[in-house]
């Protein structure tokens, strides 16, 4: 099975998973240094739902939002290394610095945002519940993010 879609085809499966009663459940990020913060994030965001679709952030987006030295690995590496996840059933790339058109496309039954979100901070969630959706928070591993990965190696 082919993980990693472009976006029509994304639409297409989801198309096909919807008719078959798969309740789709939705997540995203940049996922740059894959760590152990992310992999309990997507555990549980797969317990949400049948199917697990990550909306990982382009190279330019990741740029846009993180700044010009990141990401330090690119979106076919990145995304190489979440579908090797026997959780993540499929990922698309997105190009835009929040996910809000493609979930306008997908209309997931379940998004999942870190905790570090609320229903009122998170710029996706109109998008989400406009379509039937609903949103949950998923709690952060403490401490553990790309960021503190960067400067541990700087500072070593």
């Amino acid at each position: 099975m082919k993980k990693i879609l472009k976006r029509e085809e994304i639409l297409k499966t989801i198309e096909k998973l919807k008719n078959e009663n798969k309740t789709i459940v939705f997540t995203n990020g940049c996922f740059d240094i894959l760590h152990v913060g992310h992999v309990r994030y997507l555990k549980e965001s797969a317990k949400y739902g049948d199917i697990l679709i990550v909306g990982l952030n382009s190279d330019s987006s990741v740029k846009e939002l993180k700044g010009e030295s990141r990401p330090i690995n690119n979106e076919n590496d990145r995304a190489e290394i979440l579908s090797a996840l026997y959780f993540v059933d499929y990922i698309v790339i997105f190009n835009e610095n929040t996910p809000e058109n493609l979930l306008d496309e997908i209309k997931p039954d379940i998004y999942t945002k870190g905790a570090d979100y609320t229903i009122e901070t998170l710029p996706e969630a109109k998008t989400v519940l406009k379509n039937g959706g609903k949103v949950e928070f998923i709690n952060l591993v403490e401490g553990k993010s790309t960021t503190n990965i960067i400067k541990k190696t700087q500072n070593s």
